[in-house]
């Protein structure tokens, strides 16, 4: 019984398969809602799959362990800021050393301060007839490259306490500011203009072209904090960054640094920090929260076009039934039972939307790849999981839409069916 239950299923296969093939035209026409709708699930997941292991590692990449301190919440538009957080003090440049002395689980500490455009400022770096604008200037400390694992020094080394101790005149580059000011030769020992100061390069940074249209490290120049704060007095705004020390409590070393915040800027019981403390993840929760309202609007688009495959589906296997009666009268005189006729039908109308479905995988792996290598910065990644998802999508809208026509044609009475013109 097995076995004829088989042999009867893979006929009705070829069936269907000749059914569509004998209708080339509408089965394209059909199938292109589908096409639409499975590509763009599997392009958008792709590429929305590759960036979150892009920010993941670009996360782990500022240190699992480190932490931030600021006067306002990260990413967010100054201009929206309440005043409440408007009106809160500035960072002073002994808080690190203050929070060193008091906070045991705190392995390293840093102050940095910083002059970009975001902030409104504009600095330019020169040599000779080379010049770099838009340039992120940087004062830190020595602590700065061990607290922040991304800015690794490439060639030369990074600032000593011996130059932060003099406030010496020298800079560490990002690896594209030193390629545009010394395209032919190398640029450590080399002297630049910042802001028309003369600094001496004794370190370049690895390349690291950042997080999409973001800042990177190549956009970097660093330069010792004292200095940084005795040419740019007016630059108020100061960031601390923190690492725990292995072994110890994240949680207790984040109550340390709180509550010794909140003795340094004089906070009362009563009222609530005015500092924020964060953590890198703040980077993967806001890249969620984009990819969020994107998922929403891939979603919408593949439902739109699955919902006009599936329609369309259904319309063509109503036709089908209505062009087959006959067929179908003849197929139950002979001995075809309902079940066989239905199967034949739902099969068609799988194999539609399988069809459809992979093309759409297909044209959406092209996508993805042909992104990737356009836009290296956006790594999409393929997954089986999502091919699979692809499959079962299409296989899904076939047997949702399929059905009704496929029991309308099951259901014919093989007499009516038999004088049908």
């Amino acid at each position: 019984m097995a076995i004829m239950s088989i042999s009867q299923a893979r006929e009705n296969f070829f069936v269907a398969l000749e059914t569509l093939r004998s209708r080339k035209v509408r089965s394209a026409l059909t199938v292109t809602g589908i096409i639409i709708g499975v590509a763009s699930v599997i392009s958008v997941a792709a590429i929305i799959q590759g960036l979150n292991k892009f920010v993941s590692d670009r996360v782990a990449s500022l240190g699992s362990r480190t932490y931030f301190l600021s006067r306002f919440p990260p990413a967010t538009d100054p201009a929206r800021w309440p005043e409440r957080i408007r009106i809160r003090k500035y960072f002073e440049y002994n808080y690190a050393e203050r929070i060193r002395e008091s906070c045991p689980s705190v392995d390293t500490i840093t102050t940095f301060g910083t002059r970009g455009f975001f902030f409104g400022d504009t600095n330019i770096i020169t040599s000779g007839a080379q010049s770099v604008e838009k340039v992120i200037l940087r004062g830190a400390e020595p602590q700065y490259a061990q607290t922040l694992p991304l800015f690794s020094v490439a060639t030369g080394r990074f600032i000593s306490d011996f130059d932060q101790e003099h406030a010496r005149a020298v800079v560490v580059l990002g690896a594209a500011i030193a390629d545009n000011l010394f395209p032919t030769s190398d640029a450590l020992g080399k002297t630049v203009r910042i802001n028309g100061t003369l600094y001496e390069v004794i370190g370049i940074f690895e390349h690291d072209q950042g997080m999409f249209v973001g800042p990177a490290v190549d956009d970097f120049a660093i330069i010792p904090l004292s200095n940084f704060h005795k040419r740019y007095p007016e630059a108020k705004e100061l960031l601390m960054a923190y690492t725990v020390s292995t072994g110890a409590s994240v949680d207790r070393a984040q109550d340390e640094v709180v509550q010794a915040m909140r003795r340094l800027r004089h906070v009362p019981p009563d009222r609530e920090n005015d500092f924020e403390l964060s953590s890198p993840d703040f980077i993967s929760n806001l890249w969620n929260q984009l990819t969020g309202a994107l998922v929403i609007l891939t979603t919408v688009i593949s439902s739109v076009g699955l919902l006009v495959g599936g329609i369309g589906v259904m319309n063509i296997m109503l036709i089908s039934v209505t062009e087959r009666t006959q067929e179908i009268g003849v197929r139950k005189a002979i001995g075809a039972r309902r079940a066989d006729i239905r199967l034949q039908f739902l099969l068609e109308a799988v194999f539609l939307t399988l069809l459809g479905g992979s093309i759409g995988i297909l044209i959406g792996a092209s996508i993805a790849f042909t992104v990737r290598a356009l836009i290296p910065s956006v790594p999409a990644t393929l997954s089986y999981l999502w091919v699979s998802i692809g499959f079962a999508i299409s296989v899904g809208v076939g047997l949702f839409f399929g059905y009704y026509p496929a029991n309308l044609a099951a259901n014919l009475d093989p007499i009516v069916s038999l004088r049908y013109e």
